[in-house]
């Protein structure tokens, strides 16, 4: 009885990449806060922490949704 994975090398890069992907969004997610509450920072509300980490964020994992959903190839 031949043994196979369900994964090959390629899926897990790729789910490899998708965390890194994801690690990378939230760490530009974090920081822009105040130190004192009572004073406004705007660095809270820049286009990195709005657009840039959660787009990183998503394609993360869209990145991991295609690892776990693509079929190995056929090994003869």
């Amino acid at each position: 009885m031949k043994s196979t994975f369900l994964f090959d090398r390629t899926s897990y890069l790729l789910l490899v990449g998708s965390i890194v992907l994801i690690l990378v969004g939230y760490f530009l997610m974090q920081g822009g806060g105040s130190d004192d509450p009572n004073v406004y920072n705007p660095e809270m509300f820049n286009a990195q922490r709005l657009v840039a980490a959660p787009g990183l964020v998503l394609a993360g994992l869209g990145v991991a949704l295609v690892a776990l959903l693509r079929r190995p190839a056929a090994q003869n």
